[in-house]
């Protein structure tokens, strides 16, 4: 396969709570890079499960795979100068590991923070709702684990933030490592509350 020229290839792995933002703003990231004539792919954690991560429950060790599985699509990707976006709870400092160790220097976490409260009150996939209800087993924040990173990392807060300021966040960290012309937003787009939009 030959590389994508004019563009680096690096895997931006949004990670944090359900309901925390990490799809919105994945999907305003591919939008804006695309604007900017930047060639994106979009790994979502809850798309790979209905697919290549289908059969895969929430176990430790089925959060791992799953984790591995996707770094590994985003480690072909990338290798090919790709920007892949990869956005799944990846609750745990080890599973985190896995990624960092598979994707190396092509990795940039991003930890979307956002209160546990606040992603209940969101809750638009009646998840928390169901987790309460004890409906779902091992959900993440109630009876499974969700470890605040322990390393420096990249941290935007969503909480009554606007998704394009998070996501005009990530572009601007990125713009020397993988090639980013920065350009404005067009205009006539409308800024967006992660409260209404997750």
């Amino acid at each position: 396969m030959n590389k994508l020229p004019g563009q680096n290839g690096i895997a931006i792995w949004l990670f944090g709570l359900s309901g925390a933002g990490k799809s919105t703003i994945a999907i305003l990231l591919e939008r804006m890079l695309a604007e900017r004539g930047i060639f994106s792919i979009r790994l979502d954690g809850d798309e790979l499960r209905d697919g290549v991560n289908k059969g895969l429950g929430f176990s430790d060790d089925d959060r791992s795979e799953n984790i591995r599985r996707t770094a590994e699509i985003a480690r072909l990707l990338t290798g090919n100068n790709v920007i892949t976006i990869c956005s799944l709870i990846t609750p745990l400092g080890r599973h985190r590991k896995i990624a960092r160790d598979i994707l190396g220097d092509k990795i940039f976490e991003v930890f979307v923070d956002c209160p546990l409260e606040v992603c209940a009150n969101r809750d638009v996939k009646g998840l928390y709702k169901k987790a309460k209800a004890q409906m779902i087993e091992k959900f993440t924040g109630f009876d499974s684990s969700f470890e605040k990173p322990d390393i420096p990392t990249f941290t935007i807060s969503t909480q009554g933030s606007k998704v394009e300021e998070c996501a005009s966040a990530i572009i601007e960290s990125l713009i020397s490592r993988i090639r980013i012309p920065l350009l404005p937003l067009a205009d006539g787009d409308e800024s967006v509350m992660l409260s209404a939009c997750i």
